[in-house]
């Protein structure tokens, strides 16, 4: 049985992309970028970071710099992020079996945090918060070394390529959630493909 199950949050545990519509719109009607329209979700989940970026005439350079107006709005307008279906089922059943859950994302640590609370979920207590979208390796290599766990011990479950990217840098194993924001023409090298929370407890109890 693995020791840690490390989540990504957004597209993987909860299903915000709706409530980062609405942030991203305002902020791209304030600074003149391209909005989202809802039309094209689909056209959108199958391109990649760089080609998103570029149908909405947004500067891959600027991510750092509208990521915390994009929280600030959360905050402000205080959005509620949902919890996919199955979602506290499974973090309840991977805890009831001592199983270390973590969370690193690109989110704010507090909202994750809020989003938990207010799902009952109290023993989650690793939440670390990338600053930039491509650099979850170095917190996953730091949340490993901070247990003392080996790569063997624990897997990481995301939704993006860049999730799996990040792994492989990481040497951890990895499944892709299928009900996030990558379409699967996008995906190529997870370890296991989830299509249910309940298949993530599956490959925990694999070790």
């Amino acid at each position: 049985m693995a020791k840690c199950v490390i989540f990504d949050f957004d597209g993987t545990l909860s299903d915000s992309l709706q409530v980062f519509i609405k942030a991203y719109n305002n902020f791209a009607e304030q600074e003149g970028y391209n909005k989202v329209d809802l039309d094209d979700l689909d056209d959108l989940k199958k391109m990649s970071i760089p080609e998103r970026c570029r149908h909405l005439n947004f500067p891959m350079r600027s991510i750092p710099f509208a990521a915390p107006k994009l929280y600030r709005y959360i905050r402000e307008s205080r959005e509620t992020l949902p919890l996919f279906p199955g979602i506290k089922q499974m973090l309840d059943e991977l805890n009831s079996r001592g199983i270390h859950i973590a969370i690193i994302s690109s989110n704010a640590s507090d909202i994750i945090k809020n989003c938990l609370e207010l799902n009952g979920i109290n023993y989650v207590h690793d939440i670390l918060s990338s600053k930039y979208i491509f650099s979850k390796d170095k917190l996953i290599k730091k949340l490993l070394k901070q247990y003392g766990y080996a790569v063997e011990d624990a897997f990481y479950a995301g939704d993006e390529q860049r999730d799996i990217d990040a792994s492989k840098k990481s040497g951890l194993r990895v499944v892709w959630t299928s009900w996030g924001y990558d379409d699967e023409s996008l995906i190529n090298g997870p370890d296991f493909k989830a299509t249910t929370p309940d298949d993530i407890v599956e490959f925990a109890s694999r070790g």
